[in-house]
């Protein structure tokens, strides 16, 4: 921390909220409202001196009393004293602030932000401008200057406010760029309701609503504000706006997705020497190019640029690098030297020819060119001192094959392309290339196959380039195998390459063969390589973690890393994190194509066997540190493997979302014998990840359980795989299809096996409640409460009970649900339940809110609502907006009512099912209706009515007659 003059810690201040001070840890007075009124002053000048009648214009305007000048004197001591005579100063007869840093005061901290948010912005960097305004518009503590009186103060918190709300616009148009509209609809559904005149954040709100596929309601936005400002202000709304209606209403593609700027690379005249020829149809890698080309050709004379490019086969490595090295050729007056070492051949080039065709190529005659490599390469550096030459090493095989052959002197540069990572050439900038974007893609293959070919069947080249991994070498010979035959159609090419089975066989035409090049790397590693290669490719999945890929090789986590690495290293395998692996999608397959032809049958069962020990071990920790006494992990299957140990939930949380997707692929990949079982209760202790953004692959793969388990016989596991099935059903809102999955389990599983008896008996009875039959509930959770008490599962005790008071809201006995509730709280309390004690919170509040209590209601609501954020369950974040929003709009509050409801839109996009979001699009229109907003509450409605029409429910009747009449209650959820 700065210190003052006098050897202190400086003073800090804050003015964007309450006036107050502080100076380390503590505290400092600011005395009476008028000298924190001359505070102010004083710190809003920013050290600028202020003369004592501008002070007590400040302070006291037009009228000042008698004693103003006696008074600023004094308000000025005391201030010197509180804060220090170098911080105070005295100055011509005025007053400063004085030896203060930027820090020092938040409002000068939140303007330096601004400024670099500004810079980032300009500068294209959208992510670091969004991340500066958040911590500027963070350091707002409610009302700027609040309780500070006089006319300047009051001037300066207008300008505050209105400076902050241009802040937040710029931050939510960033928002807008970069794709976060459905986030930023219930931010401005909010600041519209309590701005309502304000055009920009309208504007905004309509581009928000309308990339969200809700056209009908960003229409209706501008109907309500061009309504508002007629009857308010007697004007039109501002062209931007009335644009943006008119952009709308004709669908401009312009609108339909985020517009950050690209900037795009200078194109460098081709000056050719020993280069190859550089293809006409080079498509794309803008960002690679342009680093590439800076770093080889930026003038610097202090160092040798050397440029080490690596990548899988196939990728466009000498693509890239000579069209790179014909961009940078003005660069190299003195001429660009280029030679393809073989490095993935069985004789690579060895040095002493390469220096020796460098020599001549450089004037060198033959009877000048040394004998030896070392005098070849001191001959080589010799010539090239004092000369601007471009070194091309294609294919290298590693850095003891590239050193002698690297300029020896500044002024001349090195592209270097490789399969291995060249982590031990000195002074190289590495770069990896990876495989191109779906949009580059589809471009290099539009440009083999031709404009007409592609555009009547978009879609079927889509299929195709994803079909090729985007590997440029796949897309290259898929489109040429197209180009060369006028009677097919792309459709009939997609079809040829959706078997992945054949998939790498279609990959060839003439010389060129995807197979071929992995088969060249695949030959260069040792025998330990080549089985982690192998093995690691057996396992379906978007990657694996160190721990996993361990599991499957049967190793230490050490051993396995460096395998892993050195795979890396070789361009066979892809780290995006620390500790996380994955394929390319053509090299996965070319692994799983290596494991059946060298690998025993056995071997590669084992070795999935243990993946899915590793998954069933782990997911059990993380599922028993997170429920204490949840009896559920003594009745899963044994794993052979010891699993992953946590702290503390958050970590056991972080964890199963990290592996979520291996985890569910491994699941549905073993849905077979004898790995059946351990993968249906490995999906069930990873039943948290059913209430997340991860609810429709989780419910796939509960489904792919249950069909192999009723084709196997095992009632046991279609059982289990049943109630997983059920319980994300609910969350999906398909209840017919879940009470049908329960009521089966309970078939299954009565007296062999009780605790899934439970589960599925406290599924029907959820089902029964959402189903309004409300009888049946009562018996089923009656009976899981039962079970789960036999079982001695006390956690399911209280989950039940926690069923039961909701259920008793419902039957119009709120008392005895507030009873039930209570008691479930205090069973998941005494067991430390955060997770499942938050559900039990919510099921109280809701029968709280039934007998008259709205904000107790609302405080268990909100408590239970940070507890789901932590947990990272989506379905009940939007459970519990929903249920604030209703609560609100019965107290009178209609805006945050409204932005409750918004904000229990955006899980439903991913988690919830069509039954909930027309329900919470219904509350919000009820919310908006009250605001005035009649136009967008509208929309609303109609659009939950087409939701509800879709799914045959009785609710459409209520909103065809809520669409008539303007008003009715939003249906149960």
């Amino acid at each position: 921390m700065r210190e003052s003059v006098s050897g202190n810690p400086e003073p800090r201040f804050t003015l964007l909220g309450p006036v107050r001070a502080w100076r380390g840890e503590d505290s400092l007075p600011t005395g009476s409202p008028n000298q924190r009124a001359l505070l102010v002053a004083l710190l809003l000048r920013e050290g600028r001196t202020a003369t004592a009648a501008e002070l007590i214009d400040s302070l006291w305007g037009d009228e000042p009393p008698a004693s103003a000048l006696p008074g600023v004197r004094t308000y000025a001591s005391r201030l010197r004293k509180v804060l220090g005579p170098d911080v105070v100063v005295s100055r011509s007869g005025g007053y400063a602030i004085s030896a203060l840093s930027e820090g020092a005061v938040d409002l000068w901290t939140a303007q330096r932000l601004a400024e670099e948010a500004e810079a980032a912005r300009a500068a294209g960097d959208l992510g670091q401008a969004r991340a500066f305004l958040g911590r500027a518009l963070a350091l707002w503590d409610g009302e700027p200057l609040a309780g500070v009186p006089g006319p300047y103060a009051e001037a300066q918190r207008t300008r505050l406010e209105e400076w902050r709300l241009q802040l937040l616009e710029s931050r939510l148009d960033m928002d807008l760029e970069q794709g976060r509209h459905a986030e930023a609809v219930a931010e401005l559904t909010a600041l519209t309701a309590a701005h309502p005149l304000r055009e920009r954040l309208r504007e905004l709100l309509m581009l928000a609503l309308y990339r969200s596929g809700r056209q009908a309601e960003a229409l209706a936005v501008y109907a309500d504000t061009r309504r508002l400002l007629r009857d308010e202000l007697g004007v039109d709304p501002r062209p931007g706006l009335s644009d943006l209606q008119q952009r709308i209403l004709r669908a401009d593609p312009a609108l339909a997705e985020p517009s950050a700027p690209v900037t795009a690379p200078a194109v460098v005249p081709v000056v050719p020497y020993q280069l190859p020829a550089t293809v006409p149809d080079f498509t794309g890698r803008a960002d690679v190019v342009r680093e590439l080309h800076d770093l080889i050709a930026s003038g610097e004379d202090e160092v040798v640029a050397v440029s080490a490019l690596a990548g899988i086969g196939g990728v466009g490595k000498t693509t890239l690098a000579v069209h790179v090295a014909h961009q940078a050729s003005r660069a190299f007056p003195d001429g660009q030297l280029w030679v393809d070492l073989q490095g993935t051949g069985s004789h690579p080039a060895e040095p002493a020819p390469v220096l020796g065709s460098f020599l001549r190529a450089l004037g060198t005659p033959d009877p000048a060119v040394p004998e030896s490599a070392e005098e070849r390469a001191a001959l080589y550096r010799s010539l090239l001192r004092g000369r601007r030459v471009l070194v091309v090493l294609d294919n290298a095989k590693d850095a003891a094959q590239v050193r002698p052959l690297l300029p020896g002197t500044p002024g001349s540069s090195a592209l270097v392309t490789s399969r291995v990572r060249m982590v031990d050439l000195a002074g190289a900038r590495l770069v990896d290339l990876d495989v191109m974007s779906p949009g580059e893609a589809l471009t290099l293959f539009t440009r083999i196959v031709g404009r007409e070919r592609v555009a009547a069947e978009r879609e079927a080249a889509m299929e195709v380039v994803a079909a090729c991994g985007f590997l440029p070498l796949a897309i290259r010979i898929a489109a040429s195998r197209l180009a060369a035959r006028r009677t097919w159609t792309v459709s009939v090419l997609a079809a040829k390459l959706a078997d992945e089975r054949r998939r790498l066989d279609e990959l060839q035409a003439g010389d060129l063969a995807v197979k071929a090049t992995f088969e060249l790397g695949y030959g260069q590693l040792e025998p330990a390589q080549a089985r982690a290669f192998r093995l690691l490719g057996l396992a379906d999945g978007p990657d694996i973690s160190l721990a996993a890929a361990a599991a499957v090789l049967d190793l230490p986590a050490e051993s396995a890393e460096d395998l892993l690495e050195s795979l890396v290293d070789a361009s066979l395998l892809e780290s995006a994190a620390p500790g996380r692996y994955h394929f390319q999608n053509l090299l996965r397959l070319y692994a799983r194509a290596c494991a059946e032809r060298d690998e025993q049958p056995g071997e590669r069962e084992a070795a999935l066997g243990r993946l899915l020990d590793f998954y069933l071990a782990t997911a059990t920790r993380a599922y028993a540190i997170e429920r204490p006494e949840d009896r559920l992990v003594d009745h899963l299957e044994t794993a052979g493997h010891p699993g992953l140990s946590f702290a503390d939930p958050p970590a056991a949380r972080d964890w199963l979302y990290a592996e979520a997707g291996p985890l569910l692929s491994v699941v549905r990949q073993s849905a077979r014998s004898p790995l059946l079982r351990r993968a249906v209760d490995t999906l069930w202790a990873a039943l948290d990840l059913s209430e997340g953004s991860l609810s429709q692959p989780y419910e796939e793969a509960a489904l792919a359980l249950c069909d192999a388990a009723r084709a196997a016989g095992d009632r046991r596991a279609e059982a289990r795989a049943l109630v997983t099935a059920a319980h994300a059903h609910v969350i999906s809102g398909r209840f017919e299809a879940a009470d049908e999955a329960a009521a089966r389990a309970v078939e299954l599983s009565a007296d062999a096996d009780p605790l899934t008896t439970a589960w599925a008996y406290d599924r029907r009875g959820v089902i029964a409640h959402y189903r309004g039959r409300l009888a049946d509930g009562e018996r089923h959770l009656a009976r899981a409460a039962d079970g789960f008490r036999a079982c001695g599962d006390r956690p399911g005790e209280a989950a039940a009970l926690s069923g039961l008071s909701r259920l008793r809201v419902a039957d119009g006995r709120p008392e005895e649900a507030v009873r039930l509730a209570r008691q479930g709280v205090e069973m998941y309390d005494a067991m430390g339940h955060a997770l499942r004690g938050a559900n039990a919170r919510y099921a109280l509040a809701l029968a709280l809110a039934a007998t008259g209590e709205p904000t107790p209601a609302l405080r268990l609501l909100g408590e239970a609502l940070e507890v789901f954020r932590g947990g990272r369950q989506l379905f009940w974040q939007s459970m519990t907006h929903y249920r604030m929003a209703e609560i609100q709009l019965a107290q009178g509050a209609p805006a945050a009512a409204a932005a409750s409801a918004e904000a229990a839109l955006v899980p439903l996009a991913e988690v919830g099912g069509d039954v909930r979001r027309a329900n919470a699009l219904t509350l919000l229109g009820r919310a908006l209706a009250r605001l005035g907003q009649s136009g967008r509450a509208e929309s609303c409605w109609r659009e939950a009515l087409a939701l509800y029409e879709g799914l045959g429910a009785d609710e459409a009747r209520d909103l065809r007659d809520l669409l008539h009449e303007g008003a009715v209650s939003a249906p149960a959820s």
